[in-house]
């Protein structure tokens, strides 16, 4: 646990463009003068997912449970890659950030582990670095990138999307977080469609704003109401995560049926 070390006990500081600081046993992340939370750690237990769209972004793990290769574009305070390096060993995860800032904050102040054989941190453009992963090479794409304004543009073009689903694995699965209240979210948001060919799912998250689109390769897979409830109670216990809520949520979201969503 010799990662934990630089950050214990520390109350507020800054890196550049970049500052944190803690509250009511949470740091938190900001980018410029922004007062938006870019990113949220509960002091007492830092790899725990505190904003409610990370965990909503796993749930991708309702359909894809057990990713070999995870690939997240946008560090932000690491919330994202810590969870997947601590809780889901099999798998091994390159994450992506354009701002040495973040990532010297995130290994500093929000107990990011090293570098390993199932962790590597990349210094880069998201956009670019996606252009350059081979076809069909990941199994879990996160993207969650923002500055301190909004979404970056060049990670919600049409090349960007494309570009997301061409390397997901037959078996992959994306997951974009869009902030809906942006203007510029149904534009992103169709992009997002016409990429993934429809098949798409939307999960608003309990706090207006966020909501997350997953893509996916096929539409192969089980979408029984039936099937999505009893693996949502079996991942429940394993991550901590409510899993049965995010169910119910895309219920409410998506077209569907009886017995199944309709994707």
């Amino acid at each position: 646990m010799d990662w934990l070390r630089d950050w214990l006990g520390t109350n507020d500081g800054a890196a550049g463009s970049v500052r944190y600081s803690d509250e009511a046993g949470v740091r938190r992340l900001f980018l410029g003068g922004s007062k938006t939370i870019q990113s949220a750690m509960r002091l007492s237990d830092p790899v725990r997912l505190e904003l409610a769209y990370t965990r909503a972004m796993l749930c991708s793990l309702l359909f894809r449970p057990d990713p070999g290769r995870a690939l997240l574009l946008g560090l932000g305070g690491g919330s994202l890659a810590k969870y997947i390096h601590h809780r889901l060993p099999g798998c091994t995860l390159e994450a992506v950030d354009a701002n040495p800032d973040v990532i010297a904050i995130a290994r500093e102040h929000f107990a990011l582990p090293p570098d390993d054989a199932r962790l590597a941190v990349t210094l880069g453009d998201a956009a670019e670095h996606l252009a350059g992963v081979a076809a069909s090479s990941v199994d879990l794409l996160l993207v969650d990138v923002y500055d301190e304004r909004r979404q970056v543009a060049s990670c919600a073009s049409r090349a960007f999307f494309t570009d997301a689903a061409a390397v997901l694995t037959r078996e992959g699965a994306c997951a974009v977080n869009f902030w809906s209240n942006a203007p510029e979210y149904p534009v992103y948001r169709d992009r997002f469609l016409d990429a993934f060919s429809g098949r798409v799912l939307l999960l608003p998250v309990a706090r207006p704003g966020n909501m997350i689109a997953f893509g996916f390769a096929t539409a192969d897979g089980d979408w029984r109401w039936q099937h999505l409830r009893d693996r949502a109670r079996q991942l429940e216990p394993v991550h901590g995560l409510e899993f049965g809520s995010f169910v119910e949520a895309l219920r409410q979201a998506n077209p569907y049926s009886e017995n199944r969503l309709l994707i």
